[in-house]
């Protein structure tokens, strides 16, 4: 019964994940910020889909931040603050097939607050 449970979860997220992913792309100028959460810790990176390579990253494990809505906002904070010494001003936001509520939703508000537009 859990593994059909968990099956059906693996497949409606794959789903939503092709379904966003397909409407965007990242280049040079406008990069696909994505993120992605575990149970434990929250990660965010900036890719260029042009040439398939991170141009910034932040990582919620290495500044010793744990998955919550209060420090999400500081690794947002963080990747504001690389993303404008790139300067880069304006991404496309790929939540990753994760629904914009909670923490997800918690990142991209900081993110907006720190002057990075989309």
């Amino acid at each position: 019964m859990l593994k059909s449970i968990q099956k059906r979860k693996n497949r409606v997220m794959a789903q939503r994940k092709k379904r966003v992913r397909a409407k965007i792309y990242g280049t040079a100028m406008l990069p696909r910020l994505t993120v992605f959460r575990s149970n434990k810790h929250f990660y965010a990176q900036a890719i260029n889909d042009d040439t398939g390579s991170t141009m910034v990253h932040a990582d919620g494990s290495k500044l010793g931040l744990k998955a919550t809505r209060e420090d999400v906002k500081k690794v947002a904070a963080d990747m504001a603050d690389k993303l404008k010494a790139a300067n880069i001003e304006s991404v496309v936001f790929d939540r990753n097939g994760y629904l914009y509520h909670g923490i997800v939703a918690s990142f991209a508000d900081a993110l907006r607050e720190s002057g990075i537009k989309f």
